[in-house]
């Protein structure tokens, strides 16, 4: 079967250390039933672009378009934060938008603006707030807070956040019994002197810590609201050393509304990719 119409032009783009591949596929160029194998091939870092996922912007009827948002290993995900942001970016550089715009996910409609470097996006309400949750991780019991911010997160607070074995402690939670079928991704957070919260995630579907993880960082920050350790709006480090910024209306319940992720995009090179990419 033949994956995908090449050569084929692409952007890399990083949000804050999360990166991706960017294509615009308004018109069709990769196969439907090819495309999961295509974002895994293109993903390896090392034979391939390499990135965290693969983006493909498409027409919408009801937006100004949608995304198709694949996990470095294939996988389909809902939402991605720094994501969302790239992609908004790229739409408005290639007029598919305006500055303030709308598209689809699988998370539902996401609104977002472009400003230069910065792109605010407007998550999708957060759900399945589970506070002080206890699992029992190779013998030790860890506390950690769980919310839906589009995709599954668990949050875990640590004393030693640059000695946190994140891939090791990180997997093993992800994997738990307590998160399957699906699985959680899983933030470890420590708050610095400044106030703001340092992250380092374990993704879902990268299945190693990356470099930055924008519903992770919302998902942080609102944990840390809701514990009553921060007020909006929450600056978040990432593990990359960029900042996020997320604002939020705080409600009982506990629940947040009019959550919003902020924070630069940027072009990292344009390409084209062909066959031997795919090898």
């Amino acid at each position: 079967m033949k994956i995908a119409d090449l050569p084929l032009p692409f952007v890399k783009m990083s949000g804050t250390g999360n990166d991706f591949i960017i294509i615009d596929h308004r018109r069709p160029r990769i196969a439907g039933e090819g495309m999961q194998e295509f974002a895994r091939l293109v993903c390896r870092r090392r034979f391939s672009v390499g990135a965290d996922g693969l983006i493909l912007i498409e027409n919408s009827d009801t937006a100004d378009f949608r995304w198709r948002f694949f996990n470095a290993d294939g996988s389909v995900a809902e939402m991605c934060g720094n994501g969302a942001r790239c992609a908004a970016r790229f739409a408005y550089m290639h007029g598919i938008a305006p500055a303030r715009m709308r598209f689809e996910t699988l998370a539902g409609v996401i609104e977002a603006g472009v400003a230069g470097l910065d792109v605010s996006v407007k998550m999708t309400r957060p759900a399945g707030f589970r506070m002080e949750q206890k699992v029992e991780v190779d013998g030790t019991t860890v506390i950690l807070h769980c919310v839906d911010t589009g995709v599954p997160h668990a949050v875990v607070f640590v004393e030693d956040i640059d000695g946190t074995d994140v891939c090791g402690l990180g997997s093993r939670i992800r994997h738990h019994q307590a998160f399957m079928p699906a699985g959680t991704n899983v933030n470890f957070v420590r708050q610095q002197e400044d106030g703001a919260f340092k992250v380092r995630t374990y993704e879902r579907g990268v299945e190693d810590e990356t470099r930055a993880c924008g519903t992770g960082a919302v998902a942080s920050a609102l944990v840390a609201a809701i514990l009553g350790r921060a007020d909006s709006p929450v600056e978040i480090v990432t593990s990359g050393g960029d900042r996020l910024t997320i604002f939020f209306d705080l409600a009982e319940g506990p629940a947040a509304d009019n959550v919003f992720l902020k924070g630069p995009a940027h072009v990292v090179y344009r390409g084209e990719l062909n066959e031997e990419a795919l090898l």
